[in-house]
């Protein structure tokens, strides 16, 4: 199986299109689910042409994995770690909250469904997962530390809970989301989370009364 960096642009092409390919028809319905016939299909290639890319499912899977990262995760990583007030968190959840949204709150979250389907029974994906996930939570956390060392948040507020908070909030709204086909679950929690990282925001200080000088009083009380 040929490495990625070492395929011509036609190959790259052909291995990218297999991986989109496979990557939503395992989001619209599930790995198990999907038969690689049906990932040719959608590809629009042959056997020979799959098990060049690829040597197995497993295989696959790990590409489809390693996409989602980049493509979910990798995105979201600057402007995560470069957040500049709680007002830029507001703006990301408004961001995934819409993306729920352009899905019809359908599949979640790619990664986090992936988890849920193959943890139990699959440990190279689910140390693949996992650690996709904690590059998220890290972008969160860096961008709280972020605010904290620029003195935007108390100094008790703990950048690690509160990005473990925010990555949990965020997959089981979009877990409650795909299962109640709203945005709700989603959109309140996230809010709420946000809401919670408020609450160590450092409130400006008081701008000091200006005293006004009393001009003096006449003698002849004019």
């Amino acid at each position: 199986m040929p490495v990625a960096g070492q395929l011509t642009p036609k190959g790259r092409r052909t291995r990218e299109r297999i991986i989109d390919a496979a990557a939503e028809l395992v989001f619209s319905q599930g790995l198990a689910a999907t038969t690689l016939d049906e990932v040719k299909a959608a590809a629009g290639v042959g056997a020979s042409q799959l098990y060049h890319y690829f040597d197995s499912k497993a295989d696959l899977l790990s590409a489809i994995i390693e996409h989602h990262t980049e493509t979910i995760v990798a995105r979201q990583e600057p402007e995560l770690r470069a957040i500049e007030s709680v007002q830029a968190l507001r703006a990301w959840c408004a961001f995934v909250v819409g993306i729920q949204r352009s899905f019809d709150c359908h599949g979640g979250c790619p990664i986090g469904s992936l988890g849920s389907e193959l943890a139990e029974h699959d440990e190279a994906a689910r140390t693949a997962i996992s650690a996709s996930l904690a590059r998220w939570e890290a972008a969160l956390r860096d961008g709280l530390a972020r605010l904290r060392e620029r003195g935007l948040l108390t100094p008790d507020a703990n950048p690690d809970t509160l990005a473990l908070h925010l990555i949990v909030t965020l997959q089981g709204g979009l877990l409650l989301g795909k299962i109640h086909r709203s945005d709700r679950p989603l959109r309140i929690a996230l809010t709420s989370a946000i809401d919670h990282v408020e609450t160590y925001v450092l409130s400006p200080p008081r701008p000091r009364q200006a005293t006004i000088a009393q001009p003096p009083i006449s003698k002849t009380g004019t």
